[in-house]
């Protein structure tokens, strides 16, 4: 199964747009905030694995 690497671009009520970080991308992710670990703020780094988002 696949890495992948996201920083948190910005919060919008129960979603958050995530932006990868290992490859060059300018699209943003839109990601419901449910499947996200609670800790996370505008600038967080997270990663994708195993279908779950954890903290770098």
């Amino acid at each position: 199964m696949e890495t992948f690497y996201y920083e948190v671009v910005s919060i919008d009520g129960d979603y958050a747009n995530l932006k990868r970080t290992d490859i060059e991308s300018d699209e943003l992710k839109l990601v419901a905030r449910a499947l996200l670990p609670p800790e996370i703020c505008e600038g967080s780094r997270l990663k994708y694995e195993f279908l779950q988002y954890s903290m770098v």
